[in-house]
């Protein structure tokens, strides 16, 4: 959220109203879904698995926790509306800020012998950004085919001779739906922009996840200060996958780069052989504008809608829609616990004000609201009745539900979520509780703030 996208995003405005955009009726889906003692069938390194072989899986996960419909009834609610499958024998590394993130990115660079796919919301011409493109030159150089998709709005600042350069240099590079006016095809309009972080290295490993190419997530200092004026790190969160369900990751890439008629690519080995690096199921969830194809947004909403016994979630941007509030107030007046870690300070202050407009309804119902200290707050994550994990690029906002191109992968594993519970732990020990008591005293300024912020929330 830099002042740049606030410019462009008041002349979208102008021409565009989101607010007609609809999301999808996720109680609907789920009334209208296969029934869900249908056996789910699930993707191993060797194909489709038959449906016994399914069953003793999903049986043999069941009995890791306690009893749950988010193993049954959820997965056939997405299972009705996506055809990424469920594969198994994946191995899920949580790289828990962006010091381990890019640790993991340029070692799998250093490794990658075959090709590099990129693509991300923000490439800044800045030291870690730097670093990036004279790694992914020395490959290239090497005869490593690299890819690049980059989300025009996200790096507007970045000036174009830094692509140029890469480009000039044999790798291939897509500005994804460019929105200066003066560039070639460009226009205006923000109602698309490519949101979504994946690196996929060889076909083998993919890491994706809320972190951008940018020296904010590898410093220590963010530009952001806290009330007491210390200045703040920013706090993300990616996953590193090996296993099958690298090839859901390729295949989103794939059909970005043709979508948006990047040049013919190279011929590679996009789709080598995976062999079953761990013991987790992985679903790759792709969303894209269009009611029918927000599946971000109806994996969310299905997942909270079926949690029996925990939900625990941590968003940069939370500014959710009727259905989200209500699975939520619903969630925790049957008695699930529903803690949310939000952002104390944020690069927007709009955004802030208008996740706070909806406390007093979460906090009257039950859930438990923490404002993370000490750190700019980026993740978007979330683990559920110990055994439900999603880490990825979707925002609980309008923009990112609505208009963005997102990616997040549900993993389900009781052991990964383990790590979930004690990465999300962490960051409540770093966090302050939002007492009703204390809230519904607040003084009157802010909640003008909220209220003016909230009119506005279809837009962020």
């Amino acid at each position: 959220m830099k002042p740049f996208f606030l410019f462009f995003l008041f002349v979208s405005i102008l021409s565009l109203s989101n607010g007609c955009a609809t999301l999808p009726n996720v109680s609907e889906m789920i009334d209208e879904a296969p029934n869900a003692q249908e056996p789910r069938q699930i993707v191993s390194s060797k194909g489709l698995l038959s449906p016994e072989q399914s069953k003793a899986i999903m049986d043999r996960l069941k009995r890791s926790v306690d009893p749950t419909d988010i193993l049954e009834r959820y997965t056939a609610v997405v299972e009705s509306v996506t055809e990424s499958p469920v594969t198994k024998g994946n191995k899920v590394t949580l790289l828990t800020n962006g010091q381990a993130a890019y640790a993991a990115m340029f070692k799998a660079i250093q490794n990658a012998k075959d090709h590099i796919n990129l693509e991300t919301f923000i490439l800044e011409d800045d030291e870690v950004g730097r670093k990036f493109a004279d790694l992914l030159l020395q490959k290239q150089a090497e005869g490593v085919q690299v890819n690049l998709i980059y989300d025009s709005l996200g790096s507007y600042s970045t000036h174009t001779v830094f692509f140029q350069r890469l480009r000039n240099e044999g790798i291939q590079a897509v500005e994804f739906n460019p929105v200066n006016p003066f560039k070639t095809h460009g226009h205006w309009l923000l109602a698309h922009p490519d949101h979504r972080k994946i690196l996929i290295i060889d076909g083998k490993v993919a890491i994706a996840g809320g972190i951008n190419i940018s020296s904010v997530y590898s410093s220590k200092l963010s530009g952001r200060k806290n009330v007491e004026g210390a200045p703040l790190p920013w706090r993300d969160t990616d996953v590193q996958i090996e296993g099958p369900a690298v090839a859901e990751f390729q295949k989103l890439f794939l059909d970005t780069w043709q979508k948006q008629k990047g040049p013919t690519l190279s011929e590679r080995n996009y789709f080598p052989d995976l062999k079953e690096e761990g013991n987790a199921l992985v679903r790759v969830v792709g969303s894209t504008p269009g009611q029918s194809n927000r599946i971000t947004f109806i994996v969310y909403v299905s997942a909270i809608m079926f949690a029996e016994h925990s939900i625990h979630l941590t968003n940069a941007y939370f500014i959710p829609d009727d259905q989200i509030l209500d699975a939520f107030t619903n969630a925790a007046r049957r008695g699930v616990d529903v803690k949310i870690i939000l952002p104390s300070t944020s690069d927007s202050s709009m955004a802030l004000y208008a996740a706070q407009y909806n406390y007093s309804e979460l906090l009257k119902s039950g859930v438990k609201l923490f404002e993370r200290r000490n750190a700019l707050l980026h993740a978007k994550t979330a683990v559920i009745d110990g055994v439900w994990s999603t880490v990825g690029s979707t925002n609980m906002d309008y923009w990112s539900l609505l208009n963005d191109d997102e990616v997040n992968a549900v993993i389900l594993s009781h052991d990964f979520a383990v790590e979930m519970e004690k990465m999300f732990a962490m960051d409540l020990a770093e966090s302050d509780q939002i007492q009703w008591e204390e809230w519904k005293k607040r003084p009157l300024f802010p909640r003008i703030g909220e209220w003016f912020a909230h009119v506005f929330s279809h837009w962020m």
